[in-house]
């Protein structure tokens, strides 16, 4: 499994899961154009000790990045219109890949993607669909919830 992150926008979300790729043994996929420099201090703090620990690819452009991933499924993630995360079946080679924080995966990239998925949140919205809450998870926290729930089926499914 591996995450990718759509030009990211924000490096302390970007080292917040490069650090929970480390903890969970995942490649880091970067998608150009980012919103900040990788030599960022910010970038780096909120990794901390951990860079060593990932494997950051870095792709020009969407293009170079799905060309580069076929034959793998790539699982997007909206708050619009997914699959449930508990409701999805991951595989072990599936590439998890999140949007901007600002404004999420444009419609094209979601419509090469295997599948789009997202992330129940209770206090999204009221029975007449209007946001009355919380209008997203934050990036690093939503691809921490994808990451160790897709973790957790495969290892439950290969027995570990």
């Amino acid at each position: 499994m591996e995450v990718a992150l759509f030009e990211p926008r924000i490096p302390q979300n970007t080292g917040n899961i490069a650090r929970s790729c480390a903890a969970f043994n995942l490649s880091l996929n970067l998608i150009e154009p980012l919103g900040f420099k990788l030599e960022d201090k910010y970038l780096k703090r909120a990794g901390l000790d951990y860079w060593p620990l990932v494997t950051v690819n870095k792709y020009g452009n969407f293009d170079k990045f799905f060309a580069s991933k076929t034959p793998n499924r790539i699982i997007s993630f909206s708050k619009k219109n997914g699959i449930y995360l508990n409701d999805f079946k991951f595989q072990e080679d599936d590439v998890l890949l999140f949007g901007r924080e600002d404004s999420g995966l444009p419609e094209g990239i979601i419509d090469k993607s295997n599948f789009l998925i997202s992330i129940f949140m209770p206090n999204l919205q009221n029975k007449n669909n209007i946001q009355k809450g919380v209008r997203s998870l934050n990036l690093s926290v939503a691809c921490g919830i994808a990451i160790y729930e897709a973790h957790k089926q495969i290892n439950f499914q290969n027995g570990n």
